[in-house]
């Protein structure tokens, strides 16, 4: 698991560039053909996270439910973000992740609901399925900030 505690906070660290590197109109921006946009992807991240690694252990996340229901799966950005909520969101990249890594070693992670990810048809077993799916889940939307980043820029 060590290197999925690697990878982490550096798919993290590229957000947080992301973020500090684009306006607050193109990280509110939902281009022409996309449903979403940059900073729905980022919060998304933090969100998921927290469901896969936390609730579905059957443990406190370190979000709000509020926070949840704005950026789970199946969720859509319904207005612009404030400044103030893009700084809740950078603020949100890294403890949840540091935290995580602490919580693993410590051994808190004892019982995983298992779920079924519909769209790629894996079934998460237990914590390190749910890092795993993590990483490769940043990965994917990376790319779709890439692609977005690209289409706001045109």
């Amino acid at each position: 698991m060590d290197f999925i505690f690697e990878v982490l906070p550096n798919t993290r660290k590229y957000l947080k560039d992301v973020l500090e590197n684009n306006s607050l109109e193109d990280l509110n921006k939902i281009p022409q053909g996309f449903n979403n946009n940059i900073i729905w992807n980022v919060a998304h991240l933090i969100v998921s996270q927290q469901i896969l690694v936390y609730k579905l252990s059957g443990l406190p996340l370190m979000v709000s439910d509020e926070f949840v229901e704005k950026y789970r799966k199946g969720s859509k950005p319904e207005a612009p973000v404030t400044p103030s909520e893009v700084e809740e969101i950078k603020g949100l990249l890294f403890t949840p992740i540091q935290k995580t890594q602490e919580d693993y070693f410590k051994g808190v992670f004892k019982e995983y609901q298992e779920y079924m990810v519909v769209t790629t048809g894996n079934t998460l077993k237990n914590v390190e399925d749910a890092l795993q799916f993590t990483a490769f889940h940043e990965g994917l939307h990376i790319g779709y900030i890439m692609a977005l980043l690209r289409a706001i820029k045109i």
